[in-house]
């Protein structure tokens, strides 16, 4: 039995409010050849099967695809054959793209892990050279002050940059 159709239609507006997209992104997918609104004059209308493609294309953007790949699984769009090869040609798309993913998110930790190492490192050394350098010393200092308002005579309390402004 054959799906009912569904003929609804929606405005560029009401989409828009919808996918959180702006009117210029749906005409910028429809220059791609990517949706197919109808006109009344003006006015695009925009069919059920167009918000399902705006959904595919927004998910297919989200997990990284082109917009040349998006559009070459949605004209494998056939009900004819149950859409087997849009099935199968999105399985490959998909499983390849995982895998570009899973190596960047590698790659990112990698590069994270890397990137505190060096933070560590350097945050030690200036401990040791130049405590009044590290980020939070400015903080540090301000938040001793007051502490350390009593012992006002002893300049071996403050940091070196405090000492140099009194």
């Amino acid at each position: 039995m054959a799906a009912p159709a569904d003929n609804r239609t929606f405005s560029i507006r009401q989409l828009c409010r919808e996918f959180d997209v702006t009117a210029r992104a749906l005409r910028f997918y429809e220059d791609k050849d990517l949706l197919h609104p109808t006109r009344r004059g003006q006015t695009r209308v925009y069919s059920a099967r167009d918000r399902a493609r705006l959904t595919l294309i927004l998910q297919g953007k989200r997990v990284g695809f082109s917009l040349i790949e998006i559009r070459e699984m949605l004209d494998l769009y056939d009900r004819k054959d149950g859409n087997a090869m849009q099935m199968a040609v999105s399985l490959k798309k998909f499983r390849r793209q995982l895998d570009a993913l899973k190596q960047q998110r590698e790659d990112l930790e990698a590069a994270i892990k890397t990137l505190a190492t060096g933070c560590n490192w350097l945050e030690h050394r200036l401990t040791q050279i130049r405590p009044d350098l590290l980020p939070q010393a400015e903080e540090y200092a301000a938040a001793l002050r007051p502490a350390l308002a009593d012992h006002d005579e002893d300049d071996d309390y403050r940091p070196r940059n405090a000492r140099s402004r009194s």
